[in-house]
């Protein structure tokens, strides 16, 4: 019996929902710093975490943000989503600029969190899919601004 070779199918990662938050406070955005032994160490990044599958993107952005860093949020717009595959997972990477609605942001998981503007955040170095989230908003704010 002789037919057509098979063909190899390339095994892919599923996509992993992630959401992360642009938390707006006057003319500077928050930046947290990846902990020493997570993915990523050491990389700047905006706060957020992986979406469950009972979830809104917006209610698991609310549940990351309470506890990774202990306030609470509303997220009040969103933007273009970004998918990017890291050697170890592929996410989906949902942003939501967000203010403020209670409690100050502290660095439960983060080995440091900062508040920056344009030119800060662009001396930092950021993870891959973060980065053309920061790009997509640092238009946003130019077009904002005027």
């Amino acid at each position: 019996m002789t037919g057509a070779p098979e063909k190899k199918s390339r095994e892919t990662k599923p996509v992993v929902p992630v959401v992360c938050a642009i938390i707006e406070r006057g003319p500077k955005f928050l930046a947290a710093r990846r902990a020493p032994g997570q993915s990523n160490a050491g990389l700047w990044e905006f706060p957020g975490g992986k979406v469950h599958a009972e979830e809104t993107p917006s209610d698991a952005l609310v549940r990351e943000l309470r506890e990774e860093l202990g306030f609470d949020v509303k997220p009040a717009a969103s933007l273009s989503s970004n998918r990017h595959s890291y050697p170890w997972i592929s996410i989906e990477l949902i942003p939501f600029v967000c203010t403020i609605v209670n409690g100050e942001p502290e660095p439960r998981e983060h080995a440091e969190i900062r508040w920056v503007d344009e030119k800060e955040a662009l001396e930092l170095e950021w993870a891959e899919a973060d980065k053309p989230i920061l790009r997509e908003y640092l238009t946003l704010l130019k077009n904002r601004n005027g």
